[in-house]
């Protein structure tokens, strides 16, 4: 099953809704923590689902300004696609999460993936808050917190420290502060890590 052009076109030229129109659709740019960036900073935007098989590409071609995907996978439709750009998009808009700091600091921010988090007690179940955490010393936690993404970024999602171009030597000198140790350069790989 296709979605067939007039009836699509009839109603997004009825409603005429905000841009850009971006259609969920599988080829599209694939949605990141920077798209969602870039759609929280627009004055708008409105998202097309199609179902199935998708649209006429003739929806692609002339009515929409671009299309998304959420991942390299395949659903029955876009609106649960459409659900994960707003969730995504919301969270970063001024004033929705109450503290704008909030989003500041978390994974794919700033290309790694967020430092493990941790609430009270400072012991549960023998299984200790790490002592840095404790200590009251802010710029010792925040060295922690880049050791510790750095190491999660390393162990479980090395691609996203490729496309960072690798580890400085300041966050080097971080890691082993923390006894955090990167591994050590893979002979055979372009030296990035």
């Amino acid at each position: 099953m296709v979605l067939a052009p007039e009836p699509v076109f009839a109603a997004v030229e009825q409603i005429d809704p905000p841009r850009p129109v971006l259609l969920l659709s599988p080829g599209g740019r694939r949605f990141d923590q920077s798209m969602a960036r870039e759609l929280a900073d627009a004055a708008s935007f409105s998202l097309l689902c199609g179902r199935y098989e998708g649209v006429d590409q003739r929806i692609a071609d002339h009515l929409v300004d671009g299309e998304v995907s959420v991942g390299d996978y395949v659903l029955a439709g876009g609106e649960l696609g459409a659900l994960v750009i707003v969730e995504a998009v919301a969270r970063l808009v001024p004033g929705v999460l109450g503290n704008d700091e909030s989003c500041a600091d978390e994974s794919f921010t700033t290309g790694l993936i967020e430092y493990p988090q941790y609430t009270r007690p400072a012991s549960f179940r023998g299984w200790d808050v790490p002592e840095v955490l404790r200590s009251g010393d802010h710029g010792k936690v925040a060295r922690w917190r880049l050791a510790e993404s750095l190491r999660r970024t390393i162990e479980r999602r090395p691609d996203l420290l490729a496309a960072r171009g690798g580890l400085t030597e300041a966050e080097r000198k971080v890691m082993a502060e923390f006894g955090v140790l990167p591994p050590p350069p893979d002979p055979m790989s372009d030296g990035t890590v």
